[in-house]
């Protein structure tokens, strides 16, 4: 068995939350669990990468301090990171228990919080563990709360193993009919691929740059009357072309060397390509003339060119995937 706990406060030594975690790892690792501690602080500049780390675990605790209000920025910018890039089939097969502290007022609505974040996600409940504390080395010299801590330690592993079930919640009706946040649909794999993207600033710097030079490029060009007569790549992409159902897309294609764009005006089953100037296009995609070639010719896909960095792209990700399913080109 294999459980990650999940700190968010801020560290810091009066804080009776890292004392009450402490004592459910050292109760677990007694019960031979292979536990794992993330202090959210420590991360914070790779926070979207941590949904990563749930591939194989059967239980997590999500434990934070009530300070002044709510349960604290790290363990939100967690939960928010969970709902982008974390990986919602294996999110339902793990239990969570929340555990939540306070200095202050409350802790029995920062533990309602993170219930029903996780419910929401689709994951697991069980019972958690919430507290007000006033004077922390009282607190830990109370042997009735230590048992208590203890015992809902044993609890949470008594859960993982039972693979307890419960009853259906409202959340999970809710997450199935009402929410209609948007979101990413990408597979696990290129979620966690995006999670990395995101918490590489260098990245995301060298992104923006590029897209204010697409833009500005872009832009210039618009302006232009100057015709670009060529139709490289036209004939490939028209002959490769697979009828798509109920499907409309517009592509510009701003390739190295060109003077003017090229479109791909998509319709469900016909497709028109043309260097042309257009507006109301859903995907922008700056790709240097060579990996062009390597792309008709088969050599690569516009996924794997986008995810090694070889182009740049603005629009919608769910769009530009589409462009690998409706060409057959064979290396």
């Amino acid at each position: 068995m294999k459980v990650n706990i999940y700190y968010g406060g801020r560290g810091v030594l009066d804080d009776p939350t890292q004392y009450v975690i402490q004592k459910m790892e050292k109760v677990l690792t007694e019960l031979r669990v292979e536990v794992h501690r993330y202090n959210i602080y420590e991360n914070k500049s790779m926070i979207a990468t941590l949904p990563q780390t749930l591939k194989d675990v059967d239980g997590i605790v999500l434990a934070t301090t009530v300070e002044w209000l709510g349960i604290g920025g790290y363990m939100n910018e967690f939960l928010d990171a969970m709902w982008l890039y974390g990986d919602k089939e294996r999110i339902s097969q793990i239990y969570m228990q929340p555990v939540v502290m306070s200095t202050t007022y409350g802790e029995r609505e920062g533990l309602l919080t993170l219930e029903n974040a996780w419910e929401i996600l689709g994951g697991l409940p069980c019972a958690g563990l919430c507290g007000y504390v006033d004077d922390l080395v009282a607190f830990e010299m109370n042997k009735e709360y230590a048992h208590i801590i203890e015992k809902k330690a044993e609890n949470l592993y008594r859960t993982i193993s039972q693979k307890s079930k419960g009853l259906p919640t409202s959340n999970q009706a809710v997450t199935r009919t009402v929410l209609r946040t948007p979101q990413l649909e990408l597979t696990p794999q290129e979620s966690e691929q995006l999670s990395q993207y995101a918490s590489d600033d260098n990245y995301v710097k060298k992104q923006k740059q590029d897209i204010e030079e697409l833009s500005s490029m872009y832009r210039g060009l618009m302006g232009r009357e100057v015709g670009d007569q060529t139709t490289e790549y036209i004939m490939e992409l028209q002959s490769h072309f697979i009828s798509q159902k109920d499907f409309h897309a517009r592509y510009s294609f701003m390739i190295t060397g060109k003077k003017k764009p090229l479109i791909l005006d998509v319709n469900n089953d016909e497709i028109v390509c043309k260097y042309s100037q257009e507006e109301d296009i859903d995907v922008y995609i700056k790709i240097p003339a060579e990996i062009m070639t390597q792309y008709v010719n088969g050599q690569i896909t516009i996924q794997r060119a986008f995810s090694v960095g070889d182009i740049t792209v603005r629009g919608d990700f769910k769009t530009l995937r589409k462009l690998d399913e409706m060409f057959s080109f064979t290396a």
